[in-house]
């Protein structure tokens, strides 16, 4: 019976089907396999992977300059701001320093303005003054001429009448009292 049940085994061996047959088809399927999965992968490479390989690139490269672009525009909008900024307070001082200016160049006005009103009050002071002086001077000239008609007129009635020291002493001081001793005294 152990003879009877090795040629059973092996009789059973050989019509079974092996695990892992290792025959000449098996193996040129698998060269064939393999070189297909190669081939493949190399037409999926050249159409699909490259082609998704530079679009990542792209869109990686778009997406460093779109970052750059942004952290420069933020530069630029700090750099603006504290410009703006700076002018704010530039445009303060300006400010300060025009109401400054006016406020200057207002007074300055001012004082120009009342030393024209002292010049020119001085100047009709001046001509009122010299008008008096002229009006005086009329007022003397008519003394004068008035005296030289009174005196004219007292050497008349002195001619006319003969008359002594006395009587002419008389008629000169007749004559001051008429004319009055404020004339002769200014």
């Amino acid at each position: 019976m152990s003879a009877t049940v090795a040629n059973l085994v092996m009789a059973s061996a050989e019509m079974a089907p092996r695990l892992f047959d290792l025959d000449l088809q098996l193996i040129a399927d698998s060269v064939l396999m393999i070189i297909a999965v190669f081939s493949l992968f190399l037409i999926a490479s050249h159409f699909l992977f490259n082609p998704v390989r530079d679009m990542m690139e792209k869109r990686q490269e778009r997406i460093k300059n779109e970052l750059d672009t942004a952290a420069s525009d933020m530069e630029n909008a700090r750099a603006l701001r504290e410009e703006y900024e700076k002018k704010l307070k530039d445009v303060d001082k300006e400010a300060e320093t025009i109401l400054a200016e006016a406020r200057k160049k207002a007074l300055a006005n001012e004082s120009k303005i009342i030393a024209d009103a002292k010049d020119e009050a001085a100047g009709i002071l001046e001509r009122a003054r010299v008008e008096a002086e002229l009006e005086k001077k009329k007022a003397a000239d008519e003394v004068k001429r008035e005296m030289v008609v009174l005196a004219s007129m007292m050497a008349a009635k002195v001619v006319n009448t003969a008359i002594d020291t006395t009587v002419q002493d008389s008629l000169v001081e007749e004559t001051l009292k008429e004319i009055g001793e404020s004339t002769w005294l200014s």
